[in-house]
């Protein structure tokens, strides 16, 4: 069996993702494909792994544990989605590093299915947007309380990445940039369902069409049907030329209020992010989704 865990980060999804399969439900089915929402697995997942400290569950136990997730009794492929798999989010800049409990978790899980083939799925996220969306989820902690002294300069996501590759690097590890999101969703609803792309999906446009006006989104369906792309390479193109003439202002524009910062500290962070992003796209077992 195939377990597929979509680990965040925080922000960058609101579980959109699981909403767009969820409206491909029985086509994944077909496929031996299941798609269940979080709040079957969301407390359950996280008191197993505390309560194993490490340890490798029995066989009877993963049967329990799936027998509580799922209902089928042998999918081939399921998906798990929770920003929480490796911390809460006002934890994620413990030890000032992003996500500093990555090693210990992403064993964790993996231990909970050790004979089945695991997967997991990130979204990145530029550091200028990332903390005060961040921010926006924690409501109740000041952003110095959130940052825990760390130097929002010194963050990278690549110390994230390696550490998920060290802990499992038998595991497939899908990444890409939430930034790119809108323009290559399909991909990654087929990524996370682990089918290929010739398979129809529904909602391929469900990002682009919250951020894209309905006159613009009406006009990019009609020349989709008048003129049909052959490659997704050729789709992209369109939808990125569609987006210049047609994007709502207000639905891409990022708020960028924290006390202090600089359009010189963003504009830094942003050059110190495409950087980082370079680097991942470089290593080794990564499967890097990008437009």
């Amino acid at each position: 069996m195939q377990v597929v865990f979509h680990i965040g980060a925080h922000a960058t999804d609101n579980g959109k993702l699981l909403k767009s399969l969820f409206r491909n439900k029985g086509v994944l089915q077909k496929q031996g494909v299941i798609v269940t929402g979080p709040s079957r697995y969301r407390e359950l997942l996280q008191q197993t792994v505390l309560r194993l400290d490490g340890a490798v569950p029995s066989k009877e136990s993963r049967e329990v544990l799936l027998d509580a997730i799922i209902d089928d009794d042998h999918p081939e492929r399921i998906i798990l989605s929770n920003d929480n798999f490796i911390c809460f989010a006002q934890q994620v800049f413990e030890d000032q590093l992003l996500y500093a409990a990555t090693t210990e978790r992403i064993m964790a899980l993996c231990n909970l299915f050790p004979d089945d083939q695991v997967e997991f799925h990130l979204a990145l996220c530029n550091p200028a947007t990332f903390i005060p969306m961040l921010h926006k989820l924690t409501p109740k902690l000041t952003i110095e309380q959130l940052l825990r002294g760390t130097d929002p300069l010194s963050l990278r996501w690549s110390h994230m990445v390696r550490n998920i590759r060290e802990a499992a690097p038998d595991a497939g590890l899908t990444v890409w940039c939430n930034e790119d999101t809108p323009l290559i969703w399909v991909q990654l609803m087929h990524e996370a369902a682990g089918l290929e792309a010739h398979v129809k999906l529904n909602g391929a446009f469900d990002l682009l069409s919250e951020i894209m006006s309905r006159e613009g989104m009406r006009r990019f369906r009609s020349y989709l049907k008048s003129h049909p792309p052959q490659t997704e390479i050729q789709k992209r193109r369109i939808m990125s030329a569609f987006l210049d003439k047609f994007a709502m202002e207000e639905a891409i524009e990022e708020e960028l209020d924290v006390p202090g910062w600089t359009d010189e500290l963003v504009a830094q962070l942003t050059d110190a992010y495409e950087e980082d992003i370079y680097a991942i796209q470089r290593m080794p077992g990564v499967n890097f989704i990008a437009p």
